[in-house]
């Protein structure tokens, strides 16, 4: 079959089209024919040579995809050959088919074509598993997603607006600040010109936030932790702005706050087929009734991967960007 292959670690150049073995899928597994599949940040990273795919999981780059199931492996219950669904995958997206474990399967949701489906499964299951399932934010509470312009922070903005919290975000630019603010976001924040700490403080009456989902890392883990409203949390998904930082206990102690580190991809299966359960429970009723939508920067073919990573390592994108097969 057809797959995207690497000719070594590097830029986006290491990238084209090729032939790798057909998959077959075992017990428990499901065979799709991809439709399209879509580019995320650990995707570049796994290119870099920085963020290698977990044991037993494909070579082949992608952690999402949307298609049509074309076989089922043994003991697999709910799901027919012919039926279309998107897929949250620890690897193996860029290819014309891909096994999924059943659990890791999900229907498209009512009223989303299929090659934008392929947007949905990673950014609805980052932020339901990290900002509703692990951080516990509710109505009425206050929550600040950083790079809200991005393929998490367009989701993370819409999902938390319309489960009743107020939510902040940062952005680059005027454009995407309005972008943020068109998709539900109160209070966006140009981290160009603007200090997120000061604004969060003033807006808050210096109580702080009471979620944090955050994708910089050391860049940004003491002023989040200032940013922290009393019993606070702050969920760390990204590493964008480096690895090691300090830490004030003595401020994160005052705040009786938590710091938490998540990453999906590394999940034992098990947990991930509950948040995919989750997601369609709680999540694709909004996507079906237009209330959250996934935002698709471009769609491009899947032979112009390289061009895809180029996009997406300019930062100039917003939303997600669409591999279609």
């Amino acid at each position: 079959m057809r797959a995207v292959v690497a000719s070594g670690t590097g830029g986006p150049e290491v990238l084209s089209v090729g032939e790798v073995p057909d998959v077959e899928p075992g017990p428990g597994e499901v065979l799709l024919t991809v439709a399209a599949t879509a580019v995320n940040r650990a995707d570049t990273l796994q290119r870099q040579g920085f963020y290698p795919p977990p044991p037993g999981a494909s070579e082949v780059i992608g952690l999402e995809c949307s298609g049509t199931v074309a076989a089922l492996g043994p003991n697999v219950e709910g799901w027919q050959v012919g039926d279309q669904a998107c897929a949250l995958l620890a690897g193996g997206g860029y290819a014309e088919q891909v096994v999924v474990p059943a659990g890791q399967l999900m229907p498209v949701p009512a009223g989303i074509d299929l090659v934008t489906a392929a947007a949905l499964p990673e950014v609805a299951c980052t932020v339901w598993s990290n900002v509703f399932m692990v951080a516990g934010l509710k109505p009425g509470d206050s929550f600040l997603v950083h790079g809200g312009a991005g393929g998490i922070g367009t989701f993370a903005i819409q999902l938390a607006s319309q489960l009743g919290a107020r939510v902040f975000t940062t952005a680059g630019t005027a454009e995407k600040a309005a972008l943020c603010t068109s998709l539900g976001a109160d209070v966006a924040i140009n981290y160009r010109d603007q200090d997120f700490v000061a604004v969060v403080k003033d807006e808050t009456a210096g109580r702080g936030v009471d979620v944090i989902l955050d994708n910089m890392g050391a860049k940004y883990l003491g002023r989040n932790v200032d940013a922290l409203a009393t019993e606070g949390r702050l969920v760390v998904i990204g590493m964008q702005g480096g690895t090691r930082g300090e830490l004030d206990l003595g401020k994160l102690l005052a705040k009786r706050g938590a710091v938490v580190a998540t990453s999906l991809r590394t999940r034992p299966a098990p947990d991930k087929a509950a948040i995919c359960a989750a997601v369609v429970e709680h999540v694709w009723p909004l996507v079906a009734d237009g209330l959250v939508r996934p935002i698709v920067h471009e769609t491009m073919p899947l032979t112009e991967v390289a061009a895809a990573h180029r996009l997406m390592g300019e930062g100039g994108h917003t939303g997600k960007i669409v591999l279609a097969l």
